[in-house]
C-alpha cells in the first residue's frame, strides 16, 4: 500500500492545557473527559475507552491534509484509505479488529469462513453469508463479488488498486479487459471466477498461490451491483461519487476534494459484520485542510481523527513527549512501512545504469533523510533493506554502509559515478563528475518535501543534480510517479514514496513494487520498473506449496538482497508514527495490519463527540 504521510501537530503550547477538557464544536456544554486512566502507548496493546454504546446524534469527523486517491474500493491503493473505506464497505475476507499483532489475523468478512483450496492448489472456494444487503436494499450475491473482481481488470477506467487478480487468476483468450468491454450476458465474462450459485464463488488460478486468502481481503472484493456500475450516469469512473455500501455507513453526500459525509446504513446487520461498528449517526471526512489547521482542529476537538494516520512532525513531538497530559494520549508504533526513494531502473538514463544508482545509494545522507521524517524517536530508524523488520523472513544487512556512514560514503559514490560514465559513454548524460535527473515527491506532504530537498542537497556533494518536481498526493501515483510514460518523458529518475505490505508476508510486501509482472502503464506500483528475472523467479518460488517456513524465509531474504544489489530503492527509514489519540473517542487502538488506529470501530464518549 502507498503511504501518504501527514505533518505533525503545529500548535502553541497553550493548547495543551485545553486537551483534557476539549469541547466539541457541536456542543454548547462541552464534552467531558473520560474518567478511565490513559497512558502513553496504551493503544498498542489495549482498547482505549472500550464501548458499544451508540450515539445516533453524534458526528465523527476525520480531516485530511490532502484527499483520498479514490472513494471507489476498486480504484484505491492508499493505506489510510483501505482503513477508512471499511466504514462503508465489506470485503470477502478481512482483518480481525483487535490491537497490535492480533490485528494481523484474517477472519471472514462477507464469507462464512476462509477459502477452501483444491488439492492441486488451483481453485479456491468461498461461501457468502445469506441475507446480506447493499445500502439500496438489493441482496448481496456471489455475482456482485465476481463483478467487483472483474472491475480490477479495467485499468483504463480504474487505474488505481493492485494487480494481483490479473497476475494470479487463470488467463483467457482474448485477454479479459473488464466489464465495460465485456459483451457476455450480465457482463460477467471473466472465466477464471465462477459462481455455481448465488452464494458460492470460485477462483481458478494459473498457478498455486498459498496466500490467496489475503487477496480475498483486498478492497477489490467489495461487492459492486452491476446495474449501478454499468449505468453511464452512476458507474465506471463515476461510481466513486456514490459508492453503494456494504458496510455500517453509506454515502449521504460527496464533493470530491472537499467533503464526504456518511450516514448510517439501515441495511447493515452487526451480527453479520463483526469486525466493524455503527456507533454514530454520521461520519465526515473533510479534505484539503491545511496541515496546521488539521492539527489545531484535533486538539480543539473540532475533528476527532487524522485520516492520513502518518503521525506528528518534529514541532509537536517534543511538546507531546514532554507534556504528560499529551503524552498520555499518544501512541508510538512501528507501523510496518518503509519510507524510501524509488530509483528508476529502466526508462530514465543514466539511472538505468546500476552504477549510477549505486552512486545515489552511497552519496545520500541518511541522517538528514531520517530528520526529514521526524528523527529516530517517532520518525523511524535508518533503513538498510528493501523490506521492513515486520515482514516474515526479514534478515538485516547493509550493502551501502548506511549504518557505518550515515552521512554518506562520498568516495564510494564517486567511484560508482566513474564506473557509470565508463559504461554509458555519453557525456551528455553522465560524466565522472555527475549527472542531472528529476526527483518526484508529494508537494502537499511536508515530510516528503523535506526528504526530496535533503536528498537533493546530499547528492549535490558528488555532482548529482536533482531537479525537484512536486505533485499533489491525490494524483501522485496515478498520474505522475505511477505513470510510466510521464516518468520517462519528464526525466523522473527518483521518486519519493512509502510502502507497507498489502498483506503481512514477504510476497505481500514486495510483489507489487519489485516484481516485473506488476509494471503497468498507469497506476503503476513498481515505480522503479524493476524487472530482474532472478527476483521474478523467486517470487514464484515463494508461493509454491509444500515449503517449510524456513525455506520461505530463505527465499524472502534472497529477494531482499537482490533488490538492494539492483539498487532499485534508496531506503530512508523503517517508519514509526507518533499518533494523537483524541480523548473523546471510544474503541481506540492501533491495529497491526494498518499500523494506525482502526477506523472501522470508532465511537464517541458522548452524544456530541
Amino acid at each position: 500500500m502507498y503511504k501518504p504521510k501527514i505533518v505533525g501537530l503545529g500548535v502553541v503550547a497553550a493548547v495543551a492545557a485545553m486537551m483534557l477538557g476539549a469541547c466539541s464544536s457541536n456542543s454548547s456544554s462541552g464534552a467531558k473527559t473520560p474518567t478511565t486512566a490513559v497512558y502513553f502507548n496504551e493503544g498498542l496493546k489495549h482498547v482505549v475507552n472500550p464501548s458499544n454504546r451508540e450515539f445516533k446524534s453524534a458526528t465523527l469527523t476525520f480531516e485530511d491534509f490532502g484527499a483520498p486517491d479514490s472513494t471507489d474500493p476498486g480504484d484505491t491503493y492508499y493505506a489510510a484509505n483501505w482503513n477508512f473505506i471499511r466504514l462503508y464497505t465489506t470485503t470477502l475476507m478481512t482483518y480481525k479488529s483487535c490491537p497490535g499483532t492480533c490485528g494481523l489475523q484474517l477472519v471472514p468478512g462477507l464469507a462464512t469462513g476462509p477459502g477452501v483450496v483444491s488439492k492441486n492448489g488451483l481453485t479456491w472456494t468461498y461461501h457468502i453469508q445469506q441475507g446480506l444487503k447493499f445500502s439500496n436494499g438489493m441482496p448481496i450475491t456471489a455475482q456482485d463479488v465476481k463483478y467487483a473482481v472483474e472491475r480490477s481488470f479495467a485499468k483504463n477506467v480504474l487505474p488505481g488498486g493492485p494487480s494481483y487478480f490479473q497476475v494470479w487468476l487463470a488467463p483467457q483468450t482474448p485477454a479479459y479487459t473488464g466489464p465495460y468491454t465485456d459483451k457476455t450476458p450480465g457482463h460477467l465474462g471473466l472465466k477464471a471466477v465462477t459462481t455455481p450459485n448465488n452464494y458460492t464463488i470460485e477462483f481458478h488460478l494459473a498457478h498455486p498461490f498459498a496466500d490467496f486468502n489475503y487477496l480475498a481481503a483486498l478492497p477489490q472484493t467489495v461487492p459492486v451491483p452491476p446495474s449501478v456500475d454499468l449505468n453511464a450516469a452512476t458507474g465506471g469512473a463515476k461510481y466513486d461519487l456514490n459508492v453503494i455500501s456494504s458496510g455500517p455507513y453509506m454515502f449521504q453526500s460527496y464533493t470530491p476534494n472537499k467533503e464526504l459525509i456518511l450516514k448510517d446504513n439501515p441495511y447493515w446487520v452487526p451480527r453479520m459484520d463483526t469486525q466493524a461498528k455503527q456507533l454514530v449517526g454520521h461520519v465526515i471526512l473533510k479534505m484539503n485542510i491545511a496541515a496546521a489547521r488539521v492539527d489545531q482542529d484535533l486538539m480543539h476537538n473540532y475533528a476527532q481523527m487524522d485520516y492520513a494516520g502518518g503521525g506528528v512532525q518534529t514541532a509537536a513531538r517534543a511538546q507531546i513527549l514532554t507534556t504528560p497530559s499529551l503524552k498520555a494520549m499518544s501512541d508510538d508504533p512501528i507501523n510496518g512501512f518503509i519510507d524510501f526513494i524509488y530509483l528508476n531502473t529502466k526508462s530514465v538514463p543514466p539511472m538505468n545504469n546500476v552504477h549510477c544508482r549505486e552512486a545515489v545509494e552511497f552519496a545520500a545522507n541518511k541522517t538528514n533523510n531520517q530528520t526529514a521524517y521526524g528523527g529516530p524517536i517517532a520518525g523511524g530508524a535508518i533503513a538498510t533493506n528493501s523490506m521492513p523488520p515486520t515482514v516474515v523472513g526479514y534478515k538485516a544487512f547493509d550493502l551501502y554502509n548506511f549504518i557505518k556512514d550515515p552521512n554518506g560514503d562520498l568516495s564510494a559514490a564517486k567511484a560508482q559515478l566513474a564506473l557509470c560514465a565508463s559504461q554509458v559513454k555519453n557525456p551528455k548524460l553522465v560524466t565522472a563528475k555527475g549527472f542531472t535527473t528529476g526527483i518526484a515527491y508529494r508537494n502537499d506532504s511536508p515530510k516528503a518535501t523535506a526528504a526530496a530537498q535533503a536528498t537533493q542537497a546530499s547528492l549535490a556533494r558528488v555532482g548529482i543534480n536533482l531537479v525537484l518536481k512536486g505533485f499533489p498526493t491525490a494524483t501522485y501515483y496515478s498520474d505522475f510517479a505511477g505513470n510510466t510514460a510521464y516518468v520517462a518523458s519528464h526525466d523522473i529518475g527518483l521518486a519519493v514514496g512509502g510502502w507497507g505490505p498489502d498483506f503481512p508476508t514477504a510476497f505481500g510486501w514486495g510483489d507489487e513494487i519489485e516484481n516485473g509482472n506488476a509494471i503497468v502503464a498507469a497506476g503503476n506500483s513498481n515505480i522503479s520498473e524493476l524487472n530482474d528475472p532472478v527476483v521474478n523467479a523467486d517470487f514464484v518460488k515463494l508461493e509454491q506449496p509444500g515449503q517449510t517456513q524456513a525455506q520461505r524465509n530463505a527465499v524472502a531474504h534472497a529477494i531482499d538482497l537482490q533488490v538492494m544489489k539492483d539498487a532499485a530503492f534508496l531506503p530512508m527509514v523503517y517508519a514509526k508514527s507518533l499518533l494523537y489519540r483524541n480523548p473523546n473517542l471510544t474503541n481506540v487502538y492501533v491495529q497491526g495490519y494498518y499500523g494506525m488506529y482502526n477506523y472501522a470501530v470508532l465511537g464517541c464518549t458522548t452524544a456530541s463527540c
